[in-house]
């Protein structure tokens, strides 16, 4: 983590996809993720508003060997891109929290195992 990112938890890279309930027909992927937040990259614009709360089905890639699970967020803050958005969230709720967990256990050990083949 860069020195001047006050966050508490490392945050992962992953390669999950997501699916933001109450925003349809968009593709949302998971950019990164901790034990508290994250960030997804939505590929279309859309009207985002900080401080609202949306249940998102986390669909965790084939070789983590998790099954989906829901996380229930609320959107801190957003960049517009070129042709997408970013978008940095809380996690408020995890009504799976066993499969969040073991996702969030898998992505660490991941990075660890795979940090010195990217260094």
């Amino acid at each position: 983590m860069p020195s001047n990112d006050l966050r508490k938890h490392d945050r992962y890279n992953t390669a999950a996809k997501a699916r933001i309930k109450e925003i349809s027909n968009i593709g949302t992927f998971v950019k990164d993720l901790s034990v508290t937040g994250g960030c997804f990259i939505c590929d279309k614009k859309t009207d985002i508003k900080n401080g609202a709360q949306h249940t998102v089905e986390i669909i965790p890639e084939k070789a983590s060997g998790i099954g989906r699970f829901e996380l229930v967020v609320e959107f801190k803050w957003s960049h517009d891109l070129d042709n997408s958005i970013e978008i940095g969230f809380f996690i408020l709720e995890s009504p799976k929290g066993k499969l969040f967990q073991r996702y969030v256990d898998y992505l660490s050990w991941f990075s660890e195992t795979h940090r010195d083949s990217v260094l």
